[in-house]
This record gives structure tokens, sequence and C-alpha cells, in this order.
């Protein structure tokens, strides 16, 4: 065989493979992600889910795709958080409170009455605070990007209008499975039952129990005003969701593949906070008009609250760590002297 002849099957061959090492790269599909998240897709929740999955494509240029999974389709909170820790499910977005029997410090945001407003909120989940407990996570399989935001926590009933501590004797009232709502809401006088969010509609609707508390926009978008008559304003706890991702997913990511998640996660935490204090703002005013009856927790039975709630702080500060309970307070002070 020619020199010449050699050189021009060579040269054919390396076009051949080129070619389908350019077929190939065409033929890549983008990395998969599943997002899972308990509300609807019409909810604040569903909102700022695709408001990530977007970003995510955005910054990946495509190659990463969140494929956003809503309505607890892929079991509640607690289930997806172990489907995270094996590997089984990539992210998701979620209470803190149900984080609380993986990661003790998690209990903080649990704190009745802890955070006063929004902008305490944003500064103490933001910063050192809100990082020490989130970090916290990878010790136990997971990866705290960000914090959501639910909002204030008020309570819904079928029985009658709570105007005091002692309206809660005997109102069955539905808790998230954590046990600092559960030591809270028996030490107020309710008779606690923890259950899954999944659940909860169904078990007020057939009167298994008489109550849930929830923010303003959770009880809108769960349409819980179809089987609550009653609404009293008590702000007793800021909730915060938080974004995590399975960390043996994460630790198969590259640095730019994490980066993209990490920025994505705080694109959708911002968009997410404003669009939950707007559409807060609103629905008190919708759920009203829906025919719900709602009054607000005087200031005298708020402190009357938190007196009895003594022995639950107590409980908190041992559980956390009393140098993070301390830390924290101190935090609070700081932020409210900047005012």
């Amino acid at each position: 065989m020619s020199f010449l002849r050699r050189t021009l099957i060579a040269a054919a061959s390396v076009a051949v493979l080129s070619a389908s090492f350019a077929a190939a790269a065409q033929d890549i599909k983008p990395r998969l992600i599943r997002f899972g998240y308990g509300l609807n897709e019409q909810s604040n929740q569903g909102r700022a889910a695709k408001v990530f999955a977007d970003e995510v494509a955005k910054l990946s240029g495509g190659k990463m795709k969140v494929r956003a999974i809503g309505a607890a389709a892929l079991g509640p909170d607690n289930q997806m958080q172990q489907a995270l820790i094996g590997g089984a499910q990539e992210m998701m977005v979620g209470s803190t409170a149900t984080l609380v029997g993986i990661t003790k410090e998690m209990a903080l945001w649990d704190t009745p009455f802890l955070i006063s407003n929004v902008k305490e909120a944003d500064i103490l989940l933001d910063g050192p605070i809100g990082d020490k407990v989130r970090n916290k996570l990878q010790e136990k399989g997971l990866v705290g990007l960000a914090y959501w935001e639910n909002g204030f926590r008020n309570l819904t009933n079928s029985k009658r209008a709570i105007t005091k501590m002692e309206d809660m004797q005997g109102i069955k009232l539905r808790v998230m499975q954590n046990n600092v709502f559960l030591s809270t809401f028996q030490t107020l006088g309710a008779n606690a039952i923890p259950l899954a969010f999944s659940e909860l509609f169904s078990a007020l609707e057939t009167k298994t129990v008489d109550g849930q508390e929830n923010p303003f926009n959770t009880i809108l978008s769960s349409k819980f005003y179809e089987v609550q008559k009653y609404m009293t304003v008590t702000n007793h706890v800021y909730s915060p969701w938080i974004v995590t991702v399975s960390k043996k997913y994460w630790d198969q990511l590259s640095k730019d593949e994490q980066k993209v998640l990490s920025d994505a996660a705080k694109t959708s935490r911002d968009f997410e906070r404003k669009d939950t204090r707007a559409e807060a703002a609103k629905a008190m005013a919708d759920l009203k008009a829906k025919g719900m009856e709602i009054n607000e927790m005087s200031p005298a039975e708020s402190d009357r609250m938190r007196d009895k709630l003594t022995k639950v702080y107590a409980g908190i500060g041992a559980d956390i760590g009393m140098e993070l309970w301390n830390e924290t307070q101190a935090e609070l002070k700081k932020i409210r002297a900047a005012k």
C-alpha cells in the first residue's frame, strides 16, 4: 500500500471518529435533577420551584435540568429527606421542622415567638447563625443551600374562635412531626396530634383533627378555608423552608455544577420571599372573603403564652446546645439594637 493511500485512509478514519464524537456529544442528555416539594404547583412554593428550575437551566447552559415535582408526589417531607440521604432522590425543599429528628440544631427555628418580623428572619437565617445550623446537615447526608420563607404560623380550627390560651383546651390540633411543636401545643392546652401535611386536608375534612397551624399562604393555597371556620392570628412561629441536596449526589458534581445549584437556590430564595410576602399581605383578606372568621391574638395573650412556655424554651436550649442558643439570643439583640 502506497504512503499516499495510507495517509488518505488514516485521514478518513480520523474524520469518521470526529463525526462520531460530535454526534455522541449532541446526544448527551442534560443532568436530570428531581426536585420535590409538598404544596401544589400554584402555591408560592410551586412558583419558586419553577424559578429555581429555570435558573439552573440558564446558569448551566442547559446541561442541568430540574424536574420540579409538587403536591407531595414523591412523598411527605420526612420521606423525601430520607430519599435524599440514601441517594434515591436529588433535591427538595421542605420544612426545617421535619429535619429536627435528623439534625437537632434545626429545632432552633421552631422556637415559639423567637423572631418578631421578616427583617429579623432574613438577617438571622442568611447570617452566621443560619449558616451554622444549615451546615450541620452535611454530617447527616444532606447539603442545605438556602432558606425560603414559609411565613409566620397562625391557628385555624372548626370548633370555636380562640381569643385566649384557655380556648385551646381540648382542640385536636394537627402539628408537624416534631417534638418542639408537640410540647409547645400540649403545654398551651391543645390535644396535639402529629400528622404529615399530605394527610392534613382529609383529616380536617373528616374531623379526625379539629385544627392546624400554618402561614396564611399555605392555608389559602391548600384550601383549608373549605374545612375550617375560625382563624386566629398568633404569629407564634416564623417558619422557614430549606432547599436541600442529597450529599451523595452533591459529591458527584463538579465545583461549577455545585455553584449553579447554590446560585440558583439563592436567586429563587429572593424571588420566593418577595412573592410569599406579597401573597401573605392579601391572603388574610382572601380568607375572610371565603368565609373564615378571623381574630387577632392580643399582645397580652401572647405574653401569657411566652410565660407558659418557659420549660419548652429550656428544653430547646438543652437540645440544640446552650452555646447556639446564647449565640442566637445575642445575634437577635444586635439586630434589634441596629433598628
